[in-house]
């Protein structure tokens, strides 16, 4: 029966369902997740191994078992037509050694245990790097691996060492993991109806039923519940919202009305508004071809659709209208794969258009035209436009105030300003968006050449004069005693900084700003 199981076609079937499951399983996809293939045997391990070889999982998966291959085991093996088990397994494993450490099957052939440390160490801390680990008895028991999120059993387990090898799926992770999950080839578990609403039956057979009490749960009523929880949570989250609870109401509720201090009061309801549109977006994916089973009427499905749909677009929104959009992508890597490839919404589409840039620099680089680019509910409503390039101009000035705080200090009380006129209606809208263009010039530069004498040739100068009462001769003198006393890696060091800051000091004198001047270069990267 071994030899039966271990036929190519069967296991061709195996290795193409792991294929598939790492092109469109959410955790395997993104790199945050990886897998375990649990064999019969040495020999089906090493054909299922040589199998993946001519596949994208080539360099990502590793075998690891009891096996250490010796000259002695091939002793008297005949090479005829083909290889016996024994040759094969043996030529397969060196082959995978050599491989690895890029040198001889000879040198290579010696180093089974670094091999072993180093494949585990990359599958717990690298997860995207090593996707699968093909195993028969080893790391079945004790082997800690939180990324660890895919099991596929095709060897005969039952009781302590199944309960065991499900374990090793089973560890908290991040926050996409929301559980492990187990393919079973070999129907261990029988009766699985009955296993789930009593907790016992042929793979537990031996256990109390308290001992395995809420381990096995029908995955259609786990992943309904945690669906329609996240629903609730995002409607309790977005009820605040004034009505007609459209794309401006949802920009003043999670940014403010266009004051830094608004917007960064307001930062912990557009993360928890972020977190939830992720969660909501996975629960609702883990369900999408299977509203049906999962209880939903063709209504309700719809509906549900629809409502992710909407909360999406929100979040979008709000990510552009805040200037959070740059910074959040890094925060769902996995997003961008799963808008495009389960929800057909046309804001997706549009907003691809800032995967790289902020709206700040498409303001510069384009002008108004830049406008177009928006999602249709924001752009649609001039005051929505407004506020939108106002937060991202905001934005900007606030996280730049530590280079130059006196250039973006005028900066801040120029945006102050024109959102004053336009509220008063002093500013027709069309003046009032050049002139933010403008605005949003200035800040991505650090100000016009032609304001700053000849010598004052670079933004670090640029900055040294505008926070020293531009005065031309002070700013190159503080730059030439920093560049001339500042040692590599300088920053955090006391002493290396207290150098930094007597040289400061013996051109400013006592009198000067020396403490709000060191604060200020510890923050540009020329120094």
């Amino acid at each position: 029966m071994q030899k039966v199981l271990s036929a190519e076609d069967r296991l061709q079937k195996i290795v193409g369902d792991i294929l598939l499951d790492m092109e469109t399983r959410i955790r395997l996809m993104s790199g945050h997740g990886n897998a375990m293939l649990v064999c019969g045997s040495i020999y089906q391990a090493c054909r299922v191994f040589e199998m993946f070889l001519p596949t994208p999982l080539a360099g990502k998966c590793a075998i690891i078992t009891s096996y250490k291959p010796a000259a002695a085991d091939i002793k008297g093996e005949e090479t005829g037509e083909g290889d016996s088990e024994t040759l094969l397994q043996y030529k397969i494993y060196r082959k995978m050694l050599a491989d690895h450490f890029e040198e001889s099957e000879e040198k290579a052939v010696s180093k089974v245990e670094k091999f072993e440390d180093e494949v585990k160490k990359r599958f717990v801390h690298e997860p995207g790097q090593m996707k699968l680990l093909i195993v028969v008895d080893k790391l079945l028991t004790g082997f800690d691996a939180p990324p660890a999120t895919y099991l596929y059993i095709d060897k005969k387990m039952r009781d302590h060492g199944l309960f065991q090898a499900i374990c090793r799926v089973n560890r908290l992770d991040t926050e996409d993991k929301e559980y492990g999950q187990i393919i079973d080839y070999k129907d261990l578990f029988k009766s699985l109806a009955k296993s789930v609403h009593e907790y016992t039956g042929e793979a537990f057979e031996g256990y109390d039923a308290k001992d395995v009490e809420g381990l096995l749960r029908n995955r259609l009523e786990v992943g309904r519940e945690r669906l329609e929880t996240l629903r609730e949570q995002m409607k309790a989250l977005c009820e605040p919202v004034q009505p007609p609870k459209d794309a401006i109401a949802y920009i003043r509720y999670f940014c403010g009305k266009g004051s830094a201090d608004e917007l960064d009061d307001n930062e912990p309801k557009r993360v928890q508004l972020y977190k939830l549109a992720g969660s909501l977006l996975r629960a609702y994916v883990d369900l999408a071809n299977e509203m049906i089973e999962a209880g939903y009427s063709l209504n309700e499905a719809a509906k549900v659709k629809e409502e992710v749909e909407h909360y999406l677009k929100v979040r979008d929104e709000i990510r552009l209208a805040s200037g959070d959009y740059i910074d959040m992508k890094l925060y769902e890597p996995a997003m961008r794969h799963l808008l495009d490839t389960y929800i057909r919404a046309d804001e997706s589409k549009i907003l691809s258009t800032f995967d790289d840039k902020s709206l700040v620099e498409l303001l510069v680089n384009k002008g108004t035209d830049a406008l177009g680019l928006l999602p249709e509910g924001i752009r649609e409503k001039p005051e929505a436009v407004a506020e939108v390039i106002e937060n991202n101009v905001r934005r900007v000035i606030v996280d730049e105030w530590a280079l130059n705080p006196k250039y973006f200090e005028k900066m801040s009380e120029v945006l102050d300003s024109l959102i004053q006129a336009r509220r008063r209606e002093a500013l027709d809208y069309e003046q009032y968006l050049k002139k933010l263009a403008d605005l949003a010039s200035q800040v991505q530069s650090g100000g016009d050449p032609s304001a700053y004498p000849n010598a004052i040739n670079n933004s670090a100068l640029k900055a040294l004069f505008d926070n020293l009462d531009r005065d031309e001769q002070l700013a190159v003198g503080v730059d030439k005693a920093i560049r001339n006393v500042k040692k590599a890696g300088w920053r955090g060091n006391r002493l290396k900084e207290r150098e930094v800051r007597i040289a400061i000091k013996g051109v400013l004198g006592d009198e000067g700003p020396v403490d709000s001047i060191f604060e200020m270069v510890k923050h540009r990267h020329e120094y």
